[in-house]
C-alpha cells in the first residue's frame, strides 16, 4: 500500500518530478515528461507497478529528512542498531531535454549498514514489463520497452528477483554509493551516465543560484521559498508552462471517485502565478509563463479551454485504466483531463488580467498581445451572457456563475485599463459600456439580499468561496458592506474546523458523487479579505493554522481531510503554494488591483 500523501517529498529537474516516500521508496515517476507514462505507478497501485526503493534491510530505529538548503535535494536519514546512513536523492537539470538522470547517493554516517534496493521499471502506468540485458560495456542494465529506455548505473552488484532488479549491500562510515538511473528514448544509443558527485554540485548551485535571487524579506521566508522552489519545479522549462500537480488521482476523498489529472497547465492559475513571480523577483520565470500563455490561447477565440498541455497541447483526452486499482483503492484512475472541452467563461478575465499585471511589471509581451485582447474581447461581448462550468469544474448542469461573470467584468476592466495607461487600441468606450453592463447584472443577480451575500450562481442561495476573489481583482472594494456580509457568511457557512470549503456541498449538485475536503487555496483567499478588513491578528492566526498543514518539507497538496487529518488530493498542489506566497506578501500591503481598490477609497 501506497503511504500517506503526506509522508512524500518531491525531486524533480523542471520536465519532469518524482515523489520519494519517507521508507526511502520512490513511487511515483512520469518519463520524459510531467504527463509522459509513469515508470514507477506504485502510488496508485502496488509495488509490482514499479517503484525503486532504497532502505536499511534491518529495523528502522528512526528516520528523518529534509531539503539541503533552500533547494531540491532530498535528504533522508536512516537510523538502526547498526548505524546511520543517509540518501541523497535528486534529479539533475537536463543538459540535453531528451536525456533524465535520476540520483540518489547513499552515505554511511555512522557504523555499518546493510542496505537493499528494489527497482521495478514498469512502463506505461505500470502496465508494460520491460525487457533487461546488461549494457555493452559490462557497467549498467539496460531496461527498454517500445520508445522507452532506462539504463541503471553503479559499482554495486545487482541480479534479477521476481522481474525485478535487486541489490544488498554494507555501508559503512564515511563511504558513498552511487546509483544513476537515466532515460533516454530507446532508438538512441545508450547514454553514458555522468559522475553522480559532479551532479550533485552542480544540482545544488543550480538550486542555490536560483533560490539567491528570492526578493522575499518578510517573516515567513521559509514557507515562502520552499513554495517557491516547489513553484519553479513544476515549471516545464522547454515552454515556460506550469503544472497544476505533477500526479494524477491523487482522491478528495479516499475510497471516492473525485480523483482527476493535473498534470496540465490551468488558465485560472495564470494571475497568481504571474503575481507570485513577479513579487519574489522571477522576472524571468514569469515572462516564459506568459510567452507560455500567449502561444496556448493563439488563434480562434472560440476555441479559447481551461487548460493546455505543458506544451500549449490543445487536446488532453480523459480515459481510465481498469488496471491500476488507484490511490488506497480509490477508483477510477483517470489520464487525461475532460475538462479541457469545458465552457469556462473566467478564463477570459484570467487572461486580460496577467496580460494587464505584465505590463504593469513592465515585462516584454509579444506584439500581437494586443490584437489577441481584442479578439478575446469581441467573442466575450455575447458569451459572458451564456450559463458555463464555473471554475470548479461543475460536471452537470451549466449555470449563471457569479464568478464567471466576476472574471468577465475583470476581462473588459482589464482592457480598459491597458488601453488608458498603455496605448492600446479598441472600442474602448464599448468595453467601458459592457464593464459596467456586466457590473451591473452581477450587484443585481448575484446578491442575495436575504441571505446577505453573494451566491454561487443566479438563482441559487448556495455560497462559493471563489466570491472572496471581489476585493482581490478591484470589483468592490473590501469594506463594501455587501463584500463584509458576504465574507462573514461564508466564514459561519462554509468553515469546518477553521478551514474553508469551495461550496456548499450540501445545496449544490456538481455531477460527481462524494464530498471532498477542505480546500487549501480558498482558505488563504479568506486571510487575504481578513488582511484588508483591518482583521491581523486572525489572518495571522488562520495563516499559521495554513502553514502547520505542510508536510515535514514544506509541501502541500490541493485539500485537507478534516476527518483523518491529513492532507489529500494531488500533491504538491501548485495553486496552493501560490495562495501561500501571496497571502505572505499581502501582510506587507495590498497590491496590484486591491492596491488600487484600497487606494481609491
Amino acid at each position: 500500500m501506497p503511504a500517506a500523501i503526506d509522508d512524500y517529498a518531491l525531486i524533480g529537474d523542471c520536465e519532469t518530478a518524482a515523489l520519494v516516500g519517507r521508507d526511502g521508496s520512490i513511487d511515483w515517476l512520469c518519463w520524459p515528461r510531467f504527463d509522459s507514462g509513469a515508470c514507477f505507478a506504485a502510488l496508485l497501485g502496488t509495488e509490482d507497478h514499479g517503484r525503486w526503493r532504497m532502505a536499511p534491510r534491518d529495523q528502522v530505529r528512526s528516520t528523518s529528512r529534509r531539503y539541503r538548503g533552500d533547494t531540491l535535494i532530498l535528504e533522508t536519514s536512516f537510523e538502526t542498531e547498526e548505524g546511520e546512513v543517509l540518501i541523497i536523492d535528486f534529479m539533475p537539470v537536463r543538459a540535453a531535454s531528451h536525456i533524465s538522470d535520476l540520483v540518489r547517493i547513499v552515505v554511511g554516517r555512522r557504523g555499518q549498514v546493510r542496505m537493499r534496493m528494489d527497482l521495478t521499471v514498469r512502463f506505461d502506468y505500470g502496465r508494460i514489463i520491460p525487457w533487461v540485458t546488461q549494457a555493452a560495456n559490462g557497467e549498467a542494465l539496460r531496461a527498454i520497452a517500445g520508445p522507452h529506455s532506462i539504463m541503471l548505473t553503479t559499482p554495486i552488484e545487482t541480479r534479477g528477483e521476481g522481474l525485478s532488479t535487486v541489490a544488498e549491500f554494507r555501508v559503512s562510515e564515511g563511504e558513498r554509493i552511487p546509483f544513476v538511473l537515466t532515460y533516454g528514448a530507446s532508438h538512441f544509443a545508450p547514454p553514458e551516465a555522468g559522475n553522480a558527485e559532479d551532479a550533485l554540485a552542480e544540482t545544488e548551485a543550480f538550486w542555490s543560484d536560483w533560490s539567491g535571487r528570492c526578493q522575499y524579506k518578510g517573516e515567513w521566508r521559509e514557507p515562502v521559498m520552499r513554495s517557491l522552489i516547489t513553484v519553479k519545479a513544476l515549471s516545464y522549462r522547454p515552454t515556460g508552462g506550469i503544472v497544476a500537480a505533477p500526479t494524477t488521482s491523487l482522491p478528495e476523498r479516499l475510497g471516492g471517485e473525485r480523483n482527476w489529472d493535473y498534470r496540465f497547465c490551468w488558465l485560472r492559475d495564470a494571475t497568481f502565478t504571474l503575481l507570485s513571480l513577479i513579487d519574489a523577483g522571477y522576472r524571468q520565470e514569469a515572462e516564459a509563463w506568459c510567452d507560455w500563455l500567449l502561444r496556448a490561447v493563439a488563434g480562434a477565440a472560440s476555441q479559447t479551454q481551461p487548460l493546455y498541455g505543458v506544451a500549449g497541447e490543445h487536446r488532453n483526452d480523459e480515459v481510465e485504466i481498469g488496471w491500476l486499482p488507484g490511490y488506497r483503492d480509490s477508483r477510477p484512475v483517470r489520464i487525461g483531463n475532460a475538462a479541457y472541452s469545458q465552457l469556462q467563461i473566467d478564463v477570459f478575465g484570467s487572461i486580460l488580467d496577467t496580460l494587464h499585471a505584465a505590463r504593469e511589471s513592465g515585462l516584454t509581451l509579444h506584439e500581437a498581445s494586443s490584437s489577441l485582447q481584442t479578439e478575446l474581447l469581441k467573442h466575450l461581448e455575447d458569451l459572458w451572457r451564456e450559463p458555463d462550468d464555473g471554475i470548479w469544474e461543475i460536471r452537470s448542469d451549466r449555470r449563471h456563475f457569479v464568478h464567471a461573470k466576476l472574471m468577465s467584468w475583470v476581462a473588459f476592466d482589464r482592457a480598459v485599463k491597458s488601453s488608458e495607461k498603455f496605448g492600446l487600441g479598441g472600442p474602448v468606450d464599448r468595453w467601458r459600456k459592457l464593464r459596467d453592463e456586466v457590473r451591473a447584472e452581477i450587484l443585481e443577480h448575484g446578491f442575495d439580499a436575504e441571505r446577505g451575500a453573494f451566491v454561487q450562481a443566479y438563482g441559487s442561495r448556495a455560497l462559493d468561496s471563489a466570491l472572496l476573489l471581489m476585493p482581490t481583482y478591484g470589483f468592490l472594494p473590501h469594506n463594501d458592506p455587501r463584500m463584509v456580509s458576504t465574507v462573514e457568511a461564508i466564514e459561519k457557512n462554509l468553515m469546518r474546523d477553521g478551514l474553508l470549503l469551495r461550496y456548499d456541498t450540501n445545496e449544490t449538485v456538481d455531477g460527481v458523487p462524494g464530498e471532498e475536503g477542505a480546500f487549501l487555496a480558498c482558505s488563504f483567499w479568506l486571510a487575504d479579505n481578513m488582511i484588508l478588513q483591518g482583521r491581523h491578528a486572525d489572518a495571522r492566526r488562520l495563516f499559521e493554522r495554513l502553514l502547520s498543514l505542510r508536510n515535514d518539507v514544506g509541501l502541500l497538496s490541493e485539500q485537507y481531510d478534516l476527518k483523518a487529518g491529513a492532507l489529500i488530493g494531488n500533491f504538491p498542489q501548485a495553486f496552493s503554494h501560490f495562495a501561500l506566497i501571496e497571502t505572505a506578501f499581502n501582510f506587507a500591503g495590498p497590491r496590484g488591483a486591491v492596491g488600487e481598490s484600497a487606494e481609491s477609497e
